[in-house]
């Protein structure tokens, strides 16, 4: 048995060890597992699988075990995310902290920074949330007017974010200032604010789905210490737009879930629509379900090889905007695609006449409309293409 083969082994005998039955079910949204101070686990084994997946540091799994990380290679990262699907585990951890601002800080943070907050991003112990838009300053990031002044030993900020994702329930916030007011784009910092101070202040805004994940976000004189901030004063454009590529690839992988609530599209499509032999027994709707499940898949494999090319060396660049702005669409198609198959029974809002999984749909599939406003617009991505890509004139 050679060292793969030997991994795989251990993993799989870890995995079956340490994985809580309720962990390999589908997730009710209620029992997502976003960690941080004020984290409520209607679960707890949601609590026992995070803690049991942070301490092997698979939480992030190609993370450098220096940080908490599981320090795998990406042959030992495919198996175990091979052997995660295997039991249909769930994500251990969601977190903008792995998704975001953990890839930044190992390229951009000093070792001071990296040793004091990725462990703790890992470990769910710290929620993060991004101040990236404002009410003027939204297609066009770089316009930001959050005011962030050098007060000798810290910094003090004054100003407005909006759209801020959960940034009621986070501790702290990632975020872009301006700290130069006589220039665009090389008058901007990339900061970290403790959020449990009275200077901070987040409100939520309801949707028309009837949640309320994004918020407007003051800052009154809040404070950070000079610690906090990341890479070079007035360098934190390019931060910006590296984490950007990162958001981007996160909010572009939404288009590969296979169905609502955890329900595969062909098994949706049974239910709603009949079988015969086997078969979704519409000849079209199964055409749907096949066209989708294929462009998912085909999706699927792009990015991984994209992925596999940036490990190498050889980045992403501008062409995560190409997999944000397809992926917001197979996004939205997958979610048409489920109101469909349920038809009518699909389109209820309350009720006793419809399962919890049916009451979901709508409201996922009007969410997903947003993903082709956050991140940057569908209309900014096809700019980027256009340009950066394609190569085409302005």
């Amino acid at each position: 048995m050679d060292a793969l083969e030997q991994f795989r082994a251990d993993t799989r005998a870890w995995l079956e060890e340490n994985c809580p039955p309720s962990m390999r079910t589908p997730m009710p949204e209620d029992e997502s597992p976003w960690g941080g101070k004020r984290a409520v686990w209607k679960n707890p084994e949601s609590k026992q699988w995070l803690d049991a997946m942070a301490s092997r540091g698979w939480t992030a799994p190609q993370w450098p075990s220096e940080y908490g990380g599981g320090g795998l290679s990406k042959e030992e990262n495919k198996v175990l995310q091979q052997e995660l699907r295997r039991i249909k585990a769930r994500p251990a951890l969601m977190s903008f902290g792995i998704w975001m601002l953990g890839p930044a800080l190992l390229e951009f943070a000093n070792e001071e920074q990296k040793k004091e907050h990725l462990p703790k991003i890992i470990r769910g112990e710290i929620r993060w949330c991004q101040g990236y838009s404002e009410p003027g300053a939204g297609s066009d990031l770089a316009g930001l007017q959050t005011k962030c002044e050098d007060k000798g030993d810290h910094y003090l900020v004054n100003g407005q974010k909006i759209w801020t994702s959960y940034a009621d329930k986070a501790d702290w916030i990632f975020a872009l200032v301006r700290t130069d007011t006589t220039v665009k784009h090389d008058g901007i910092s990339f900061l970290l604010i403790d959020m449990e101070q009275d200077g901070v202040e987040a409100r939520p805004i309801t949707m028309i789905s009837g949640a309320s994940p994004f918020c407007e976000t003051f800052f009154t004189d809040a404070t950070a210490p000079k610690g906090n901030l990341v890479g070079e004063l007035n360098k934190g454009w390019t931060i910006a737009k590296r984490l950007l590529q990162h958001e981007r690839e996160m909010i572009s992988g939404m288009g590969m879930g296979s169905g609502g609530g955890g329900t595969g599209l062909a098994d949706l499509a049974k239910d709603y629509v009949g079988q015969a032999d086997g078969k979704i027994s519409d000849a079209t709707v199964r055409d749907s379900v096949a066209r989708q499940k294929m462009d998912s898949h085909a999706f699927g494999l792009t990015l991984q090889r994209t992925t596999e090319e940036a490990k190498a060396g050889q980045g992403t660049g501008a062409a995560s905007s190409i997999f944000k702005y397809y992926g917001t669409e197979l996004n939205k198609r997958r979610n048409e695609l489920i109101i469909e198959l349920m038809g009518t029974q699909g389109l209820g809002w309350e009720g006793d006449s419809f399962s919890d999984e049916e009451l979901s749909a709508p409201r996922s599939w009007l969410r997903s409309k947003g993903n082709s406003i956050e991140g940057g617009t569908t209309e900014v991505q096809l700019n980027v293409i256009s340009k950066r890509v394609l190569g085409l004139p302005s």
